[in-house]
């Protein structure tokens, strides 16, 4: 059967058509990176704001944490507020409500304000993401819908990247107020365009679970916490870990029950029922898993094994957008022509491929191979998230997108705090073991200048001695440690990527016009 243009066919129509599509389509941008900026922009600039805030290191976390938890708890209501108030009105008040948020941030005075203001700021940022997703899904054609989502995802993938990079040039050349600041210039031109184009859903009054939300808010705030101080409070040596584990595992279950006994849950269960869109939320778990666990690795590992600066690192980093780019081009040109599930699959091999290389890492390499690494890394990334997010809504009714896309934005969310705890803890663990190791064979029979046994006879210069011992100790364990993240993410890619082909390619939910032209 030849295939079918869009010019014929009569179900190849934008659900929301709009006039000046691609000045609505920047504007809609602007909104996204501003907004996936900040989850990474102000990580760099912590021990300047724990100054000037007169925090403690233990307290300045919460500049992050507060962010983090805030935004796991609203985003799960997106689709409900969006029906109730309109998607229109919801996405212009997260926008609007996110610049003020962030001109807050930046005149904060005190450790107590900055937690206020991140916690709004949190909450915002919580629709813009799904939302965003949502009117780039509604104002495109579906057969238009690869391209419209490879141009979403380039700012969802590549704004994580930037952040670091731009929050230390900010940091370094101006204070560290402006990575708030940066926000306004940006978000004020792009509240304006969205005011004059932007459509909007019929409202649909629906009423809200509460009792649901409030297990899941729950859940999900506690289990961020846990997994944020997790390793700082050595996990289950902790008692604080140990209840907030409790009160996480108990409130997800009635969250789980609750959903599949009540006659009004949350979510439609067809959201858990349909199999492409649930293999693609577990899908979305690893790709935040990879994505952020790899950010929270590479930026301390160039800065303190290397020697790079704030700056050199982010160019360094700066090739995986490249390659992330020319993916999602690459896949929305051949999206509707190729099985997305050979798109998925063949990204997550070249990323399990790029951790394979990382593997080989020395401390004596030079940027070349980061380079090279990062671009192909880039590219196996932006191979899986457009063809997955295609296959995730091509069997939801066009009703549930909303819900659908604050769920696998969430779960991506929750991903990337899985991977940052896992592998900064493995980080550590191995790290310990690995200066064990390597110390054990600091003899006097493996030191020909020196007896490490009678080194502290030599006054100063033994002691000296013994400290540059152990610094370049704690530099090949370092090394060790993170070479063995690699390993492990190379292996849970690896095992999780066959789940690909349980996916069902090309079909199209009832009374839905297809995601993909065929």
């Amino acid at each position: 059967m030849s295939a079918s243009t869009p010019t014929s066919n009569p179900l190849d129509q934008a659900a929301y058509p709009v006039k000046n599509k691609a000045l609505l389509t920047l504007a809609v941008m602007g909104a996204t990176i501003i907004q996936i900026l900040d989850s990474t922009i102000a990580n760099v600039a912590i021990p300047h704001m724990q100054t000037s805030l007169g925090a403690t290191m233990d307290t300045i976390t919460w500049v992050l944490t507060s962010y983090i938890v805030a935004s796991a708890v609203a985003m799960p209501i997106t689709g409900w507020l969006a029906d109730r108030i309109g998607s229109r009105n919801l996405f212009l008040g997260a926008v609007a409500g996110f610049i003020l948020a962030s001109m807050l941030c930046g005149i904060a005075t005190s450790l107590t304000e900055m937690v206020a203001f991140r916690v709004f700021q949190g909450v915002c940022a919580a629709f813009i993401g799904p939302l965003s997703q949502t009117i780039m899904l509604d104002i495109n054609k579906p057969s238009e819908a690869p391209r419209a989502m490879s141009i979403w995802g380039m700012g969802i993938m590549i704004a994580p990247i930037l952040g670091p990079m731009i929050g230390g040039w900010l940091t370094e050349n101006y204070n560290w107020r402006w990575v708030f600041y940066i926000n306004l210039p940006i978000g004020i031109p792009t509240l304006a365009l969205l005011w004059w184009l932007l459509p909007s859903r019929p409202i649909n009054r629906r009423e809200l679970d509460r009792f649901g939300f409030a297990m899941l808010a729950i859940g999900l705030a506690t289990l961020q916490l846990l997994l944020d101080r997790g390793q700082q409070e050595d996990w289950l040596q902790s008692w604080e870990i140990i209840i907030e584990l409790l009160v996480v595992v108990a409130a997800l279950w009635m969250f789980a029950m609750h959903q599949m006994t009540t006659n009004r849950p949350m979510f439609e269960r067809l959201l858990v029922t349909d199999r492409n869109f649930f293999i693609s939320l577990n899908m979305m778990l690893l790709v935040g898993m990879m994505m952020f666990g790899i950010f929270a690795l590479l930026p301390p590992m160039l800065q303190n094994l290397y020697g790079y600066s704030v700056y050199d690192t982010g160019i360094l980093l700066a090739p995986r957008g490249v390659g992330i780019v020319l993916a999602m081009f690459i896949a929305a040109k051949v999206g509707g022509k190729v099985d997305p599930r050979i798109l998925i699959f063949a990204g997550f091999l070249m990323t399990a491929a790029s951790m394979w290389i990382m593997t080989s890492w020395s401390l004596n390499m030079d940027w070349h191979l980061i380079v090279y690494t990062g671009l192909f890394q880039g590219f196996g990334m932006g191979f899986v998230f457009i063809p997955l997010n295609g296959v995730a809504f091509s069997t939801l009714p066009m009703r549930l997108r909303t819900d659908g896309s604050s769920l696998l934005y969430l779960f991506r969310s929750l991903g990337g705090s899985f991977g940052i705890s896992i592998m900064t803890t493995m980080l550590a663990r191995n790290m310990q073991t690995s200066h064990e190791d390597l110390a054990s064979h600091v003899t006097s029979s493996s030191m020909s200048a020196i007896d490490p046994a009678s080194a502290d006879r030599l006054g100063g210069i033994g002691e000296a001695a013994l400290h540059m011992m152990n610094l370049e100790i704690n530099r090949q364990a370092a090394m060790i440690a993170y070479l063995d993240d690699f390993q492990l993410m190379m292996i849970l890619l690896i095992v999780i990527s066959p789940l690909i082909f349980f996916l069902k390619p090309g079909t199209t939910a009832p009374g839905q016009q297809p995601v993909m032209a065929d």
